[in-house]
């Protein structure tokens, strides 16, 4: 009984982002303290490479919808379809759909001081992943569900015509591996962001870290470059796995915000 419980207990499951493909429980985008104030309509496309002669092309999806006020947003997001080429054969499927909730908790705009601008912004949110995506013996996705939280903090400072904004962010993770198991993480992530009207570029350094340790500790470094012409945000972004996530990710998108607020007014 004794060796049956440490077998259930210390054998790592192997369920993790390190043996499946890219799409399987990616490092999730961290938050950078603020909630969005328009609607967010988000298409792209994204190719993966480098890990076992597996090749990943997906068609992306997501949406920041503002809850009636800009300190509250609800996220989804998913890929729509993937198409891949592995050791086994080809195939395509559906992925997993994730739902969250964005919370404003401190902004600096809620405070009439004089050193208000000094007050940095934070939010918090609420996650769940969803078992749609399918193919699990064929390890494209976990056919389980997961979920997680998280609490993000920035600052933005001004200089002349740009800004710098640095960002943070801590949580927790968890998604069941096999019956009556699961495996807990916790997430971390830093940010720096050039803002400007016209432009952007974003670095983020991320991922979490499982407590099997085995294959379920991916981290990450993302860099976006993204446009800002009247509502649209045309993008690039490059994903390079250091651990755990042995892919390379290009992304192309496109981002149209709405501001759904001000014409409900």
């Amino acid at each position: 009984m004794i060796k049956l419980l440490m077998i259930l207990l210390f054998v790592p499951t192997g369920i993790a982002p390190g043996f499946f493909g890219p799409n399987a429980l990616p490092v999730i985008d961290m938050n950078d303290g603020q909630t969005y104030e328009q609607l967010r309509v988000e298409l792209a496309a994204d190719g993966y490479f480098g890990f076992n002669n597996d090749k990943t092309a997906d068609l992306f999806a997501r949406v920041h919808v503002p809850l009636f006020t800009r300190w509250a947003n609800l996220s989804l997001w998913m890929p729509l379809c993937e198409w891949y080429s592995q050791a086994d054969g080809t195939g395509y499927g559906a992925g997993d759909v994730y739902i969250s909730t964005e919370v404003q908790v401190l902004h600096h705009s809620w405070f009439k001081t004089e050193k208000a601008k000094y007050i940095p912004q934070m939010t918090i949110r609420l996650g769940m992943k969803t078992a749609s995506g399918g193919q699990y013996e064929r390890k494209r996705h976990f056919d389980s569900p997961g979920y997680f939280f998280d609490l993000s903090i920035g600052q933005t400072f001004p200089i002349r015509q740009v800004s710098i904004r640095l960002a943070g962010s801590a949580g927790f993770l968890c998604w069941q591996t096999t019956e009556g198991r699961q495996n807990d993480a916790v997430m971390y992530g830093l940010q720096a962001q050039l803002l400007h009207e016209y432009f952007s570029l974003q670095a983020t350094w991320g991922g979490y870290v499982g407590w099997e340790r085995y294959g379920d500790a991916p981290m990450s470094i993302k860099a976006r470059a993204a446009g800002h012409i009247k509502g649209f945000e045309p993008y690039v972004q490059y994903q390079y796995g250091i651990q755990d996530f042995p892919f390379h990710q290009l992304r192309v998108g496109l981002v149209y915000n709405i501001d759904i607020l001000k014409r409900k007014k």
